[in-house]
């Protein structure tokens, strides 16, 4: 191998090494930090010197390279491992892809300049033209999978099977048809590598097809649980409604018995009867109280919606505490409060439910500056890892960046701890 190939493969390898990394530092909503490109570029480098020094198979190397970037995926991103799975063959198969398209057309256009000088700078040509349709097809991937907030791609496992299909072909047709570059050309071989070029535009077509298929699932995704949310938002309005109303019959009830036993205790005193009088006045008190919510947060639909959850959840034998005071008036809107309470506490009763022994819920909440904190802190299995967001946690988090504000989940041992923070400056 002449100077002038191995500068251009080291060339090549630093350029895709850092297309790579910026494209599954996107791929899975990571933001860059500066260690991560260095990083990368000796993890790639390290591994092309151990190919060359052993004679690795290209085969195997390019297994390798798809391993590298996989466990950097995995271990450097913290990405879940389907997600990572995909990244890395889409990375792995669009600069292998890039790279065949433009052989296909080296083999057509250059056979005739082998032994001249010009052929040189033609090759640096094609090699930045393969490189720059490298970094195009990074960016119509990304973009034919946008979604609203990047990294979320549910059911991303899908594409693991396509993906690796697209990969394997492609590595097919590199390894039997572009080892060299052809000196003379017949012309069924010149059909023959144009069906070929033909063959791997078909295959960018497929992937960007594939993608966007994909990309319209994710939004049906979330058009299913933006409609779930709103079904929950009004359930919660009829039980308000509903609990309201019933109030309001106690009360009116209650008024319109007041005289007779505002009388009945005249006489009591009047005779003297003070004790009675005030076992009488006692029980006027406790039903007094019952017309009165079982939470005073400060929200009546606060007040409602947890009279109802942690009255199930007493029901089951689950400890409930609550140390919340919700500022007015407040900036966060009832129904994104009834959002995040409701889908908290939903998800706290069914880690309880799956508790043996003692099993309890704490909700705190208070104003801190221009922000409201709220954490909410339940028992959970001590074996079980971090739960993976899901839509109830989806839900929070998406009001919680409404308010500029975040969400943050941690466990400690066995309770499960999630915390939101709310921007409610006026």
């Amino acid at each position: 191998m002449d100077y002038f190939s191995i500068g251009m493969n080291w060339f090549c390898l630093a350029a895709q090494s850092v297309m790579q990394c910026l494209f599954v530092l996107r791929f899975t909503g990571q933001r860059l930090r500066a260690v991560y490109l260095p990083a990368f570029l000796l993890l790639m480098g390290g591994l092309e010197l151990f190919a060359v020094g052993v004679s690795l198979p290209w085969g195997l190397a390019i297994g390798a390279q798809l391993g590298v970037l996989y466990s950097f995926n995995r271990l450097a991103l913290h990405s879940q491992r389907s997600v990572a799975g995909v990244a890395a063959l889409i990375a792995i198969y669009i600069s292998q892809l890039s790279f065949g398209l433009v052989n296909s057309l080296e083999t057509v256009l250059f056979p005739g300049l082998i032994g001249r000088l010009l052929l040189y700078p033609l090759l640096v040509l094609a090699t930045c033209g393969a490189l720059a349709l490298c970094a195009a097809c990074y960016y119509l991937t990304l973009q034919f999978l946008s979604l609203p907030q990047a990294g979320q791609l549910p059911f991303v496992g899908v594409l693991l099977l396509p993906q690796l299909f697209f990969l394997a072909a492609e590595l097919y047709i590199l390894q039997t048809s572009y080892n060299s570059l052809a000196v003379n050309l017949t012309p069924a071989d010149l059909g023959w590598h144009l069906l070929l070029f033909g063959l791997q535009a078909l295959g960018l077509a497929a992937l960007l097809c594939t993608l966007w298929a994909y990309r319209g699932i994710c939004r049906g995704f979330q058009t299913q649980a933006q409609v779930d949310l709103l079904l929950q938002a009004a359930q919660a309005q009829k039980t308000y409604l509903a609990e309201a109303q019933q109030r309001y019959a106690k009360s009116r009830s209650f008024r319109h018995d007041l005289k007779n036993h505002l009388a009945v205790l005249d006489g009591l005193l009047a005779r003297g009867q003070y004790a009675a009088g005030r076992d009488y006045l006692q029980k006027l008190e406790s039903a007094s109280l019952d017309l009165e919510p079982a939470y005073q947060t400060g929200n009546p639909a606060v007040d409602v919606l947890l009279a109802e959850k942690l009255g199930l959840a007493a029901a089951e034998g689950i400890e409930t505490e609550v140390e919340l005071a919700l500022p007015q008036p407040c900036a966060v809107d009832d129904f994104d409060l009834c959002v995040i309470f409701a889908n908290a506490l939903d998800n706290a009763c069914q880690a309880c439910r799956e508790v043996r022994g003692a099993k309890s819920i704490r909700i705190v909440g208070e104003r801190q500056g221009d922000f409201l904190r709220l954490e909410f802190i339940n028992t959970c299995r001590e074996a079980e890892p971090l739960p993976p967001p899901g839509v109830g946690l989806g839900n929070i988090k998406a009001v919680a960046e409404k308010y500029q504000g975040a969400m943050l989940t941690e466990k400690n041992g066995g309770f499960f701890c999630l915390n939101v923070l709310l921007n409610i400056a006026d």
